[in-house]
């Protein structure tokens, strides 16, 4: 079976004008609501291991 570079490029350009891009109004969605998870999950595992430490130092007894 022979490779040929240039059914492999013309194949690869089919493929990728089948490509659907997004707008950059749902890129600038997309990228606001990964900082905004990102914000809502550093909160949320700040409070989880506030609460964690608290705990174990009352079982604990430490100071």
């Amino acid at each position: 079976m022979a490779f040929s570079p240039f059914k492999f490029l013309q194949e690869v350009r089919s493929e990728t004008s089948k490509v659907v891009w997004p707008t950059r109004r749902e890129t600038m969605i997309t990228t606001i609501m990964v900082f905004v998870l990102v914000a809502v999950a550093s909160i949320f595992f700040f409070v989880t291991d506030q609460v964690i430490r608290m705990l174990i130092t009352f079982v604990l007894g430490i100071r």
